[in-house]
Protein backbone atom coordinates (compact mmCIF):
# COMPACT_ATOMS: atom_id res chain seq x y z
CA UNK A 1 0.00 0.00 0.00
CA UNK A 2 1.21 3.80 -0.66
CA UNK A 3 -0.12 6.62 1.02
CA UNK A 4 0.65 10.17 0.00
CA UNK A 5 -0.05 12.55 2.99
CA UNK A 6 0.38 15.71 1.16
CA UNK A 7 -1.91 16.39 -1.45
CA UNK A 8 -4.36 19.87 -1.94
CA UNK A 9 -7.82 20.01 -2.84
CA UNK A 10 -10.35 22.71 -2.82
CA UNK A 11 -14.07 22.45 -3.22
CA UNK A 12 -14.57 23.22 -7.02
CA UNK A 13 -16.99 26.25 -5.89
CA UNK A 14 -17.57 28.15 -2.46
CA UNK A 15 -19.76 31.76 -2.01
CA UNK A 16 -17.91 34.60 -2.81
CA UNK A 17 -16.04 35.56 -0.24
CA UNK A 18 -15.70 39.14 -0.59
CA UNK A 19 -19.70 39.62 -0.52
CA UNK A 20 -20.20 37.55 2.58
CA UNK A 21 -17.61 38.99 4.60
CA UNK A 22 -17.78 42.60 3.28
CA UNK A 23 -13.98 42.81 2.43
CA UNK A 24 -11.51 41.50 -0.33
CA UNK A 25 -8.62 39.44 -0.24
CA UNK A 26 -9.93 36.16 -0.37
CA UNK A 27 -9.62 33.67 -3.33
CA UNK A 28 -12.25 33.00 -6.13
CA UNK A 29 -12.34 30.62 -8.73
CA UNK A 30 -12.63 31.24 -12.35
CA UNK A 31 -13.93 28.24 -14.24
CA UNK A 32 -12.81 29.92 -17.40
CA UNK A 33 -12.85 26.28 -19.66
CA UNK A 34 -13.46 22.71 -18.85
CA UNK A 35 -11.65 21.46 -16.20
CA UNK A 36 -9.58 24.66 -15.75
CA UNK A 37 -9.60 27.39 -13.26
CA UNK A 38 -8.18 30.22 -12.50
CA UNK A 39 -6.86 31.28 -8.98
CA UNK A 40 -7.69 34.86 -8.41
CA UNK A 41 -7.54 37.19 -5.30
CA UNK A 42 -9.73 39.86 -6.01
CA UNK A 43 -8.79 40.66 -9.69
CA UNK A 44 -4.98 39.38 -9.32
CA UNK A 45 -4.07 35.95 -10.51
CA UNK A 46 -2.76 33.50 -8.43
CA UNK A 47 -2.59 30.12 -10.20
CA UNK A 48 -4.40 28.07 -13.03
CA UNK A 49 -5.35 24.40 -11.66
CA UNK A 50 -6.84 21.87 -13.67
CA UNK A 51 -9.79 19.52 -12.21
CA UNK A 52 -8.23 17.36 -10.49
CA UNK A 53 -8.05 19.93 -7.76
CA UNK A 54 -11.52 19.86 -6.83
CA UNK A 55 -12.47 16.07 -8.69
CA UNK A 56 -12.68 13.18 -6.33
CA UNK A 57 -12.71 11.01 -9.35
CA UNK A 58 -9.95 12.67 -11.51
CA UNK A 59 -7.72 12.15 -8.79
CA UNK A 60 -8.67 8.54 -8.20
CA UNK A 61 -7.91 7.94 -11.74
CA UNK A 62 -4.86 9.37 -10.98
CA UNK A 63 -3.87 7.64 -8.24
CA UNK A 64 -4.33 4.34 -10.01
CA UNK A 65 -1.78 5.66 -12.82
CA UNK A 66 0.23 6.55 -10.06
CA UNK A 67 -0.48 3.38 -7.86
CA UNK A 68 -1.33 5.66 -5.00
CA UNK A 69 -3.87 3.58 -3.23
CA UNK A 70 -4.71 6.40 -0.76
CA UNK A 71 -4.56 10.46 -0.33
CA UNK A 72 -4.24 12.54 2.37
CA UNK A 73 -6.42 15.43 1.66
CA UNK A 74 -5.66 19.19 2.67
CA UNK A 75 -6.71 22.52 2.04
CA UNK A 76 -4.23 24.89 -0.51
CA UNK A 77 -2.11 26.66 1.92
CA UNK A 78 -3.38 29.84 0.22
CA UNK A 79 -6.83 28.92 1.92
CA UNK A 80 -5.33 29.92 5.74
CA UNK A 81 -6.38 33.16 5.35
CA UNK A 82 -4.99 34.24 8.93
CA UNK A 83 -4.62 37.72 7.65
CA UNK A 84 -8.86 37.92 7.85
CA UNK A 85 -11.19 38.58 10.93
CA UNK A 86 -10.88 35.50 13.17
CA UNK A 87 -14.85 34.97 12.63
CA UNK A 88 -14.61 34.70 9.03
CA UNK A 89 -11.59 32.64 8.71
CA UNK A 90 -13.44 30.24 11.23
CA UNK A 91 -17.11 29.97 9.00
CA UNK A 92 -14.44 29.45 6.07
CA UNK A 93 -12.75 26.71 7.61
CA UNK A 94 -16.07 24.94 8.32
CA UNK A 95 -17.13 25.72 4.79
CA UNK A 96 -13.18 23.35 3.47
CA UNK A 97 -13.36 21.10 6.38
CA UNK A 98 -16.94 20.24 5.55
CA UNK A 99 -16.24 19.38 1.81
CA UNK A 100 -12.71 17.54 2.96
CA UNK A 101 -14.99 15.20 4.93
CA UNK A 102 -17.49 15.10 2.74
CA UNK A 103 -14.80 13.66 0.11
CA UNK A 104 -13.52 10.95 2.79
CA UNK A 105 -16.92 9.97 3.49
CA UNK A 106 -17.98 9.54 -0.02
CA UNK A 107 -14.41 7.57 -0.65
CA UNK A 108 -13.19 6.22 2.81
CA UNK A 109 -11.49 3.74 0.87
CA UNK A 110 -9.30 5.79 -1.09
CA UNK A 111 -8.99 9.21 1.11
CA UNK A 112 -8.32 10.44 4.40
CA UNK A 113 -8.52 14.13 5.99
CA UNK A 114 -6.93 17.09 7.51
CA UNK A 115 -8.79 20.40 8.79
CA UNK A 116 -7.64 23.80 8.89
CA UNK A 117 -8.29 25.92 11.78
CA UNK A 118 -8.94 29.70 12.64
CA UNK A 119 -5.07 29.69 13.71
CA UNK A 120 -5.05 33.05 14.44
CA UNK A 121 -7.90 33.26 17.43
CA UNK A 122 -7.25 30.09 19.77
CA UNK A 123 -10.62 30.16 21.06
CA UNK A 124 -12.03 29.63 17.70
CA UNK A 125 -9.37 27.16 16.77
CA UNK A 126 -9.83 25.01 19.76
CA UNK A 127 -13.84 24.77 18.71
CA UNK A 128 -13.15 23.68 15.16
CA UNK A 129 -10.17 20.97 16.05
CA UNK A 130 -12.69 19.77 17.84
CA UNK A 131 -15.34 19.35 15.76
CA UNK A 132 -13.01 18.30 12.93
CA UNK A 133 -11.90 15.30 15.38
CA UNK A 134 -15.03 14.52 16.93
CA UNK A 135 -18.06 15.11 14.16
CA UNK A 136 -15.98 14.99 11.01
CA UNK A 137 -13.95 12.08 11.74
CA UNK A 138 -10.67 13.89 10.26
CA UNK A 139 -7.31 12.25 11.14
CA UNK A 140 -5.92 16.27 12.06
CA UNK A 141 -4.71 19.13 10.90
CA UNK A 142 -2.70 21.00 8.58
CA UNK A 143 -1.25 24.60 9.67
CA UNK A 144 0.91 26.98 8.13
CA UNK A 145 4.56 27.78 8.92
CA UNK A 146 3.81 30.58 10.89
CA UNK A 147 0.57 32.93 11.80
CA UNK A 148 0.88 36.09 10.54
CA UNK A 149 5.06 36.41 10.82
CA UNK A 150 4.13 35.06 14.71
CA UNK A 151 6.12 32.27 15.01
CA UNK A 152 4.49 28.67 16.24
CA UNK A 153 6.28 28.49 20.08
CA UNK A 154 4.22 31.67 20.39
CA UNK A 155 1.93 31.44 23.84
CA UNK A 156 -1.25 31.41 22.33
CA UNK A 157 -0.71 28.14 20.18
CA UNK A 158 -0.31 26.42 22.98
CA UNK A 159 -3.19 25.37 24.10
CA UNK A 160 -3.89 24.08 20.39
CA UNK A 161 -0.85 21.90 20.31
CA UNK A 162 -1.89 20.46 23.58
CA UNK A 163 -5.91 19.46 22.63
CA UNK A 164 -4.30 18.56 19.32
CA UNK A 165 -2.03 15.29 21.08
CA UNK A 166 -5.01 14.63 23.81
CA UNK A 167 -6.98 14.19 20.55
CA UNK A 168 -4.95 12.27 18.91
CA UNK A 169 -4.84 14.31 15.76
CA UNK A 170 -1.68 14.66 13.54
CA UNK A 171 -0.90 18.16 12.76
CA UNK A 172 0.65 19.04 9.21
CA UNK A 173 3.14 21.81 9.34
CA UNK A 174 3.13 23.58 5.80
CA UNK A 175 5.26 26.44 4.63
CA UNK A 176 3.42 29.91 3.75
CA UNK A 177 3.91 33.13 3.47
CA UNK A 178 7.82 33.38 3.29
CA UNK A 179 9.77 35.18 5.08
CA UNK A 180 11.89 37.84 3.23
CA UNK A 181 9.29 37.07 0.10
CA UNK A 182 8.40 40.85 -0.66
CA UNK A 183 12.42 41.22 -1.40
CA UNK A 184 13.15 38.06 -3.32
CA UNK A 185 9.91 37.79 -6.25
CA UNK A 186 12.17 37.48 -8.77
CA UNK A 187 13.03 33.70 -10.20
CA UNK A 188 10.03 32.28 -8.11
CA UNK A 189 12.78 32.25 -4.94
CA UNK A 190 9.83 32.56 -2.67
CA UNK A 191 9.22 29.12 -3.27
CA UNK A 192 12.74 28.15 -4.22
CA UNK A 193 14.39 29.47 -1.31
CA UNK A 194 11.74 30.99 1.32
CA UNK A 195 9.80 27.36 1.62
CA UNK A 196 12.68 25.98 2.89
CA UNK A 197 13.65 27.99 5.38
CA UNK A 198 9.89 28.57 6.80
CA UNK A 199 9.98 24.48 7.20
CA UNK A 200 13.31 25.65 9.00
CA UNK A 201 11.85 28.31 10.75
CA UNK A 202 8.72 26.11 12.08
CA UNK A 203 10.37 22.99 13.66
CA UNK A 204 13.08 25.53 15.05
CA UNK A 205 10.53 27.28 17.04
CA UNK A 206 8.83 23.86 18.18
CA UNK A 207 12.41 22.69 19.52
CA UNK A 208 14.04 26.00 20.85
CA UNK A 209 10.04 26.59 22.12
CA UNK A 210 10.49 23.58 24.08
CA UNK A 211 7.08 22.75 22.71
CA UNK A 212 8.29 19.07 21.53
CA UNK A 213 9.75 18.68 24.88
CA UNK A 214 6.32 19.39 26.79
CA UNK A 215 4.17 17.61 24.65
CA UNK A 216 6.26 14.21 23.80
CA UNK A 217 3.09 12.64 22.49
CA UNK A 218 2.36 15.16 19.93
CA UNK A 219 2.38 13.52 16.28
CA UNK A 220 4.07 16.39 13.94
CA UNK A 221 4.72 15.96 10.16
CA UNK A 222 6.65 18.60 8.01
CA UNK A 223 6.04 19.33 4.81
CA UNK A 224 9.22 19.16 1.77
CA UNK A 225 11.37 17.26 3.34
CA UNK A 226 11.84 19.73 6.22
CA UNK A 227 13.05 22.31 4.25
CA UNK A 228 16.27 23.47 5.25
CA UNK A 229 16.20 22.19 8.65
CA UNK A 230 18.06 18.88 8.31
CA UNK A 231 20.67 19.88 5.99
CA UNK A 232 21.98 22.93 8.72
CA UNK A 233 21.24 20.92 11.91
CA UNK A 234 25.13 20.70 12.28
CA UNK A 235 24.59 24.72 12.64
CA UNK A 236 21.93 24.66 14.54
CA UNK A 237 23.68 22.19 16.94
CA UNK A 238 26.76 24.23 17.21
CA UNK A 239 24.87 27.47 17.84
CA UNK A 240 22.66 25.84 20.77
CA UNK A 241 25.83 24.47 22.12
CA UNK A 242 28.01 27.99 22.03
CA UNK A 243 25.41 30.22 22.50
CA UNK A 244 22.76 28.43 24.95
CA UNK A 245 22.07 31.89 26.81
CA UNK A 246 20.02 32.72 23.36
CA UNK A 247 19.48 29.40 22.08
CA UNK A 248 18.35 27.44 25.49
CA UNK A 249 16.33 29.40 27.32
CA UNK A 250 12.74 27.79 26.91
CA UNK A 251 14.51 24.49 25.81
CA UNK A 252 17.47 22.99 27.64
CA UNK A 253 17.87 19.85 25.25
CA UNK A 254 19.94 19.58 22.71
CA UNK A 255 18.26 20.00 18.92
CA UNK A 256 19.96 16.60 17.63
CA UNK A 257 18.13 14.94 20.26
CA UNK A 258 14.86 15.98 18.53
CA UNK A 259 16.20 14.29 15.56
CA UNK A 260 13.42 11.39 14.88
CA UNK A 261 10.86 12.73 16.88
CA UNK A 262 8.67 14.51 14.26
CA UNK A 263 7.97 13.21 10.25
CA UNK A 264 9.29 14.73 7.58
CA UNK A 265 7.86 13.75 3.92
CA UNK A 266 9.90 12.45 0.80
CA UNK A 267 9.70 15.63 -1.17
CA UNK A 268 13.00 16.45 -1.34
CA UNK A 269 13.67 15.81 -5.30
CA UNK A 270 16.78 14.59 -5.05
CA UNK A 271 17.78 10.79 -3.91
CA UNK A 272 21.18 11.68 -2.16
CA UNK A 273 19.51 14.27 0.04
CA UNK A 274 16.48 11.18 0.56
CA UNK A 275 19.21 8.91 1.92
CA UNK A 276 20.18 11.77 4.20
CA UNK A 277 16.87 12.62 5.88
CA UNK A 278 16.62 8.89 6.64
CA UNK A 279 20.00 7.86 7.56
CA UNK A 280 18.77 11.20 10.29
CA UNK A 281 15.54 10.95 11.10
CA UNK A 282 15.13 7.10 10.77
CA UNK A 283 12.68 5.31 8.00
CA UNK A 284 10.01 5.11 10.78
CA UNK A 285 9.62 9.22 10.52
CA UNK A 286 9.82 9.48 6.58
CA UNK A 287 5.98 9.16 4.98
CA UNK A 288 5.28 9.97 1.19
CA UNK A 289 4.47 13.20 0.44
CA UNK A 290 4.14 14.53 -3.31
CA UNK A 291 2.12 18.13 -3.25
CA UNK A 292 -0.38 16.80 -6.10
CA UNK A 293 -1.59 18.41 -7.98
CA UNK A 294 0.86 21.10 -8.22
CA UNK A 295 4.14 21.68 -10.54
CA UNK A 296 6.41 21.26 -7.73
CA UNK A 297 5.33 18.14 -6.57
CA UNK A 298 7.01 14.80 -7.20
CA UNK A 299 4.96 13.40 -11.01
CA UNK A 300 4.91 9.69 -9.34
CA UNK A 301 4.83 9.73 -6.11
CA UNK A 302 7.52 7.28 -3.95
CA UNK A 303 9.27 7.26 -7.45
CA UNK A 304 11.76 8.71 -5.73
CA UNK A 305 12.01 5.62 -2.81
CA UNK A 306 13.07 3.10 -5.90
CA UNK A 307 15.46 5.88 -7.43
CA UNK A 308 17.43 6.60 -3.75
CA UNK A 309 18.14 2.47 -4.03
CA UNK A 310 16.57 1.70 -0.76
CA UNK A 311 15.73 -1.86 0.71
CA UNK A 312 12.55 -3.21 0.35
CA UNK A 313 11.43 -3.54 3.46
CA UNK A 314 12.20 0.50 4.21
CA UNK A 315 10.32 1.13 1.24
CA UNK A 316 7.22 -0.33 2.15
CA UNK A 317 7.73 1.30 6.02
CA UNK A 318 8.00 4.59 3.86
CA UNK A 319 5.25 3.69 1.68
CA UNK A 320 2.51 2.77 4.56
CA UNK A 321 3.39 2.19 8.22
CA UNK A 322 5.06 5.47 8.74
CA UNK A 323 2.36 7.56 7.61
CA UNK A 324 -0.37 5.11 9.18
CA UNK A 325 1.38 5.51 12.80
CA UNK A 326 1.48 9.31 12.24
CA UNK A 327 -1.90 9.20 11.18
CA UNK A 328 -2.91 7.06 14.92
CA UNK A 329 -5.32 5.52 12.67
CA UNK A 330 -8.15 3.76 14.52
CA UNK A 331 -8.62 -0.34 13.97
CA UNK A 332 -11.48 0.67 12.18
CA UNK A 333 -9.68 3.26 10.26
CA UNK A 334 -7.01 0.26 9.90
CA UNK A 335 -9.32 -2.09 8.24
CA UNK A 336 -11.02 0.26 5.76
CA UNK A 337 -7.78 0.65 4.06
CA UNK A 338 -7.06 -2.88 4.16
CA UNK A 339 -9.09 -3.89 1.23
CA UNK A 340 -8.58 -5.64 -1.68
CA UNK A 341 -6.71 -2.93 -3.96
CA UNK A 342 -6.71 -4.33 -7.48
CA UNK A 343 -10.38 -4.57 -7.30
CA UNK A 344 -10.74 -1.20 -6.17
CA UNK A 345 -8.99 0.26 -8.85
CA UNK A 346 -10.89 -1.70 -11.32
CA UNK A 347 -13.77 -0.11 -9.57
CA UNK A 348 -13.30 3.47 -9.78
Amino acid sequence: MKIDVHTHILPEKWPDLRERYGYGGFVRLEHHKPCCARMMIDDKFFREIQSNSWDPKTRIHECNHAQVDVQVLSTVPVMFNYWAKPEHTYDLSRILNDHIAGVVQEYPKRFIGLGTLPMQDTHLALKELERCMKELGLAGIQIGSNINNINLDAPEFFPIFEAAQELGAAIFIHPWEMMGEESMRKYWLPWLVGMPAETSRAICSLIFGGIFRRLPKLKVCFAHGGGSFPFTIGRIGHGFEVRPDLCAIDNDIHPKEYLGKFYLDTLVHDPKALRYIIDQFGADKIVIGSDYPFPLGEEIPGKILTEAGLDKDIIEQISCQSALNWLSLSPMQLQQLHIDLPSLRKAV
